[in-house]
């Protein structure tokens, strides 16, 4: 691609996505050379309890003495990274459940479809936190099982736009063809389910994000001493009433990630849908 086509392309991206592009590649930076430019360790303490801002503590100290900037800065490694790795899990397990329902039918498609219904009747937040009541505190069991529910979504979605594609005319000359099962997955199926699964991804993002951050909140989250942004506001919630403004810095790293995500998945939803200005 020439540097003029690239040029173009970019100019066809709205403001809000590059902003959001602008500020999910920060995070991403930040996240990744964390041991490289915090100033202190992920739970070093380095003085008094709530320390002002300024000095050499530039965002002061939290409930327990540790520095609020370097907190924050492995709080985008622990907190953006856990949930990307549990939306890549929870996507591997509902997207190939999803499009085997699909391709198989009978009664795979009927088993898979009613464990979904199970679990989706119950309220993810409610089932999340006697799972890991159950299953006790830990960074994989929180994985394993944020993965298994948001899996759920992705199957449903999956297996609804697989089943479109799987009643389309090529799908069956493939069929007639000999191809089997896996070459009709990978090779008609998948390539025209690509867009909304992408856009899906950035959205199960969010909510896996938001829902870490919201266990941690409650004490269920990564586990202590783990810098982590929802656990961040919890513990300094206490200087609200103060009128200080340092529990609102990990909230508003939490707003501006989603926010920025979402900025992106419409652009990408746009794209998708072919609509025009």
């Amino acid at each position: 691609m020439t540097r003029a086509m690239t040029l173009a392309s970019l100019r066809q991206i709205p403001p809000t996505a590059l902003i959001g592009l602008a500020v999910i590649l920060a995070y991403a930076l930040v996240g990744i050379l964390a041991p490289l430019i915090a100033p202190y360790g992920e739970a070093q303490i380095v003085g008094a309890q709530f320390e002002p801002w300024g000095g050499d503590y530039l965002l002061g100290t939290d409930s327990l003495g540790r520095d609020m900037l370097s907190r924050l800065i492995w709080g985008a490694r622990n907190t953006v990274g856990i949930a990307l790795l549990t939306t890549l899990l929870a996507f591997l397990l509902g997207s190939v459940t999803g499009l085997l329902a699909a391709a198989l039918q009978g009664w795979i498609d009927m088993a898979l479809s009613r464990v979904v219904d199970v679990l989706m009747a119950v309220p993810s937040l409610i089932f999340t936190l006697l799972a890991l009541s159950a299953l006790g505190p830990g960074v994989w069991n929180l994985i394993l099982v944020i993965a298994v529910l948001d899996a759920t979504r992705v199957f449903r979605l999956a297996r609804a736009t697989a089943m479109n594609v799987m009643v389309m005319d090529y799908v069956e000359a493939a069929r007639l063809r000999g191809e089997g099962t896996w070459w009709i997955i990978r090779r008609e199926v998948l390539p025209n389910i690509t867009a909304p699964l992408i856009a899906e991804f950035g959205l199960r993002f969010c909510f896996v994000f938001l829902t870490i951050s919201a266990l941690s909140f409650l004490g269920l989250g990564l586990p202590p001493p783990m810098a982590d942004w929802g656990g961040m506001v919890r513990d300094n919630a206490a200087l609200i009433t103060f009128g200080d403004s340092t529990p609102l810095l990990p909230a508003a790293c939490i707003a501006a990630l989603t926010v920025s995500v979402n900025f992106v998945v419409d652009w990408l939803l746009h794209r998708a849908s072919d609509l025009k200005e």
